[in-house]
């Protein structure tokens, strides 16, 4: 019996359904693909001008012409209570509940129909299949953060035996905890990692330390799925390194669905069986493919709360060979509201200002993590972990390195700590303005 299928079953999560409902959408050809969705996405929102208060309030009228001319929905249009922002036709207790991050700076509560969260699980199941990754009989080495009260903690514990997880708390990672995690590495048979980028990259690290590549005291383990964070490429090359295995990028948001993934071919396939991305510019316009923009998410199919030209708060590019049923996410840059203001008026993003000290402070081979604040237009903490205070010439060498790439006179203010603070989720976030 498949046990995890049955569980959804058993939540009101009719899984055989949507799997049916995805291969039938999969099916349908290149050439009458975009048909599909523009069919889809008018469906979903007529549906909501008929059937949503909070949508025919933000759109201002009870119909649509041109699909340009519908709003941008932000985060901080859904920051009410569900109540209000729900479909006529469901109540709280008919649709699935949860909650952002809040990573954005805006949680909030949302709310999918039951198909719909169903339909996220087929896709979640089919990208996954890509990698011969069934949920039911491959063990997953889990790094993710917990619930730290009772019934939360035991919830979650219960949902890893369903789903046959190992659960690594990523809330200590110090080197014992990480000496131990390799321990049940030795003996248990895994055959993937999936988990926040940041948590696995600094086990990486410690393996590397130790010189010993994971996949030859854990032969079983396969694959090494990351998400929630930013995947850079020479993180991407240490994770490949010394796990010894091939490493997949997840990109996805709780209140839509599973965004895009890596296929085999290394390609950032964007779900476009169960969503619509659009890549917009500053004034909400298209931009051609091949340029960076805002991304913009529809969800096609859920009923119960309308998310319709959503803004993930993500900046990103689409390849030039993006079709309607293949979009290819090219680049995925980060979020649109971590920007650096620096003195002469210059805004860069956040995690340029990241990347830059992260390609000097990573040669010194003794920080584990680090993350940067802006604490006003000029000055910038770097708050790391490591096992020694940096010395002044490598300081120096992170001015210089600043100086050259963005501009002079900024003051950097270094701060070394044991422990880096994470979200109650565990994400790690890169880089924070307090602007």
């Amino acid at each position: 019996m498949n046990l995890f299928e049955f569980t959804l079953r058993l939540n009101g999560f009719e899984i055989n359904q949507a799997k049916e409902k995805l291969s039938a959408i999969q099916r349908v050809p290149e050439n009458e693909y975009e048909s599909y969705v523009k069919d889809q996405r008018s469906k979903i929102v007529e549906y909501h001008l008929k059937h949503s208060k909070l949508y025919r309030s933000l759109v201002g009228a009870d119909r649509f012409e041109k699909w340009e001319q519908l709003p941008i929905m932000k985060k901080s249009d859904l920051q009410q209570p569900l109540k209000l922002r729900l479909s006529e036709e469901f109540k709280v207790k008919d649709v699935y509940i949860n909650k952002t991050s809040g990573s954005s700076g805006h949680p909030f509560v949302f709310a999918k129909d039951k198909f719909c969260h169903a339909l996220t699980w087929a896709e979640i199941i089919d990208r996954f299949g890509w990698y011969d990754i069934d949920f039911n009989s491959s063990l997953q080495a889990r790094f993710y953060g917990i619930p730290l009260d009772f019934m939360g903690y035991n919830k979650e514990r219960l949902k890893d035996r369903l789903s046959k997880r190992y659960r690594f708390p990523i809330f200590d990672l110090s080197e014992e905890k990480l000496e131990r995690y390799l321990t049940v590495f030795k003996r248990k048979r895994f055959y993937y990692i999936n988990g926040y980028t940041s948590s696995i990259v600094l086990f990486a690290k410690y393996l590397k330390s130790k010189d010993i590549i994971l996949s030859a005291v854990c032969p079983s383990l396969k694959y090494c799925l990351v998400t929630s964070e930013m995947l850079f490429e020479s993180d991407k090359l240490l994770l490949e390194t010394y796990l010894g295995v091939p490493v997949v990028n997840e990109y996805g948001a709780a209140e839509l669905d599973l965004i895009a993934f890596t296929n085999k071919d290394g390609n950032f396939i964007v779900n476009s069986e169960t969503i619509f991305m659009e890549i917009l510019d500053g004034q909400d316009r298209p931009v051609e493919h091949g340029q960076s923009g805002r991304i913009i998410i529809t969800s096609l199919y859920n009923k119960a709360h309308p998310m319709i030209r959503y803004d993930v708060g993500d900046t990103g590019l689409l390849s030039k060979k993006s079709t309607f049923k293949k979009p290819i996410l090219s680049e995925l840059i980060g979020r649109t509201n971590d920007v650096a203001k620096l003195p002469s008026g210059k805004t860069v993003p956040g995690l340029t200002f990241y990347y830059v000290t992260k390609s000097i402070i990573e040669d010194s081979g003794i920080v584990k993590e680090f993350i940067i604040e802006q604490a006003a237009i000029d000055t910038f903490n770097i708050i790391y972990v490591s096992e020694r205070d940096l010395t002044e010439q490598e300081t120096k060498e992170m001015e210089t390195a600043l100086f050259t790439y963005l501009e002079k006179g900024l003051h950097l203010k270094f701060k070394r700590e044991i422990v880096l603070e994470r979200s109650q989720r565990g994400k790690l976030k890169q880089f924070i303005s307090y602007l």
